[in-house]
């Protein structure tokens, strides 16, 4: 690169150390609990002030995004070497954020000890993408958008994955609770693979609201349900003349029965055997291909 030597922080290997104090020890888990839950920028009760995302592709598409406020970029040398030459550009001067080096060995960033990072990660504020009626009215009488509606799904490797199909197959938004649903954080963005920097992701508070809501501006709902009466073709196709929300349920639970009530019809996925059930993220998938094979999107 160009010649800079990263900081590496000074680490006393040979420090005496005290013995332990048993008192202090078994107030150790309750004080990890309280780090990881400062370590995910979290009010007790409340959303994430900040959050740490992690891993090169999230990383990189973070710093790529404007509606990005970031605040801090730790990197070793090898993932700042493999950043800059993947962006042809140094990122302090293209993002105004001098990289804070580290050793691979001390990576200080405060993740989970099982996240692979890659030797990168970045501190920033949740996105705000705006209110739900905004985001999801059609721009016209033409336009006929897709939306995926998740009912108290609260794996963030799910509502990434689901994330990932909702941009491939053109999905306006990805709508889940605020309670009860899973929160933008760095594995939910690992899992998304870039997505969330993309692909509109709202959290609201009353899904019926959001249901009612999407009907008032002239959607189809239909609910995802292994016990439907239409198979996901058959449904799709017959709301092939409207905008369209696809309504998920939660591993185990599926739809809660209010949910149900609301939905102007419940379809399932056909299975070839007798293996009857897709997890969330991949019934998503399947779904939104269905909904686009209907008709492209706007």
């Amino acid at each position: 690169m160009d010649g800079r030597r990263p900081s590496h922080p000074v680490i006393c290997e040979h420090q005496e150390m005290a013995e332990p104090d048993p008192a202090r020890a078994r107030r150790r888990p309750a004080a990890r609990r309280a780090s990881a839950a400062d370590a995910r920028g979290r009010r007790p009760g409340g959303d994430a002030e900040t959050i740490w995302l992690f891993g090169l592709h999230a990383v990189r598409d973070a710093l790529c995004n404007p509606a990005r406020r970031n605040a801090r970029l730790l990197l070793t040398r090898n993932a700042r070497q493999r950043l800059e030459t993947e962006l042809e550009a140094d990122l302090a001067e293209r993002f105004g954020l001098e990289p804070e080096m580290q050793d691979p060995r001390r990576f200080s960033a405060p993740l989970d000890p099982a996240s692979v990072h890659q030797g990168a990660a970045l501190e920033t504020r949740p996105l705000d993408w705006g209110a739900l009626d905004k985001i999801c009215a059609p721009r016209n009488a033409e336009d006929l958008p897709r939306v995926a509606l998740l009912d108290r799904v609260t794996d963030p490797h799910n509502v990434g994955a689901v994330l990932r199909s909702a941009e491939v197959f053109g999905a306006r938004a990805v709508v889940g609770l605020r309670r009860h649903g899973a929160p933008e954080t760095g594995a939910l963005a690992k899992a998304a693979s870039g997505a969330l920097e993309r692909q509109p992701y709202l959290r609201v508070t009353n899904l019926g609201e959001a249901i009612t809501t999407l009907q008032g501006l002239g959607y189809a709902v239909i609910g995802l349900d292994e016990r439907g009466a239409l198979d996901i073709q058959d449904a799709t196709a017959a709301a092939a003349d409207a905008p369209l929300a696809l309504v998920f349920g939660a591993e185990g639970a599926g739809l809660r029965e209010k949910t149900r009530g609301l939905c102007d019809a419940l379809a399932r996925i056909e299975s070839a055997g007798p293996f009857a059930s897709l997890n969330v993220s991949n019934a998503a998938a399947v779904a939104l291909f269905a909904a686009r094979a209907r008709r492209p999107a706007s």
